[in-house]
């Protein structure tokens, strides 16, 4: 008779923290630009996940992609408690502060987009359109020729449209 696995054991909170808190902190710096915010947010996905230790099944995602998945959901509720949070200042500061804001969920939304490109599509994207690097200055400075360049960014753009148009169907099309 074979011996069944305890699902408690297979997940080890410290181990995971080790191997994964420090790619967590940096994913939620990014999509929340508020470095203690994103520490508690970590803190909190790594409760959670030792809360819901005994749902987690290796056979059906990484530790790392169930990780990141509850990292998720904690800095979208985080975002929307803090959009509930009243702004404090005179009105030049409070318009000036919504001018510049980023929605932090498209923010974040733009970041898992990022994560499914290959590393050199999401390289070529980041360096010209959000560094303004020009092709010939990723040319000179890599040695890789100006029409490779132009062909990642052209098919990497394409891929994050895609991926992003396949999230909007959803919440396109209600029931």
């Amino acid at each position: 008779m074979p011996v069944s696995r305890d699902p408690v054991a297979e997940f080890d909170v410290r181990r995971a923290f080790e191997a994964h808190g420090g790619a967590l902190l940096g994913y939620a710096v990014n999509a929340l630009r508020d470095r203690p915010l994103a520490e508690d947010c970590v803190q909190e996905t790594f409760l959670r996940a030792w809360r819901a230790r005994d749902r987690f099944d290796a056979r059906r995602a990484t530790e790392r992609t169930w990780l990141f998945s509850i990292a998720r959901n904690v800095i979208v509720d985080a975002v929307r408690a803090r959009a509930r949070m009243p702004l404090i200042g005179d009105d030049a500061e409070l318009e000036n502060r919504a001018s510049e804001a980023i929605d932090p969920l498209e923010r974040l939304r733009m970041l898992e987009a990022l994560s499914v490109l290959s590393e050199v599509h999401r390289t070529a994207v980041v360096a010209v359109h959000l560094h303004g690097r020009s092709y010939h200055e990723l040319s000179d400075a890599t040695g890789v020729p100006v029409s490779t360049w132009r062909t990642r960014t052209f098919h990497a753009l394409r891929a994050l449209r895609s991926h992003l148009d396949e999230k909007e169907e959803p919440d396109a099309h209600p029931r």
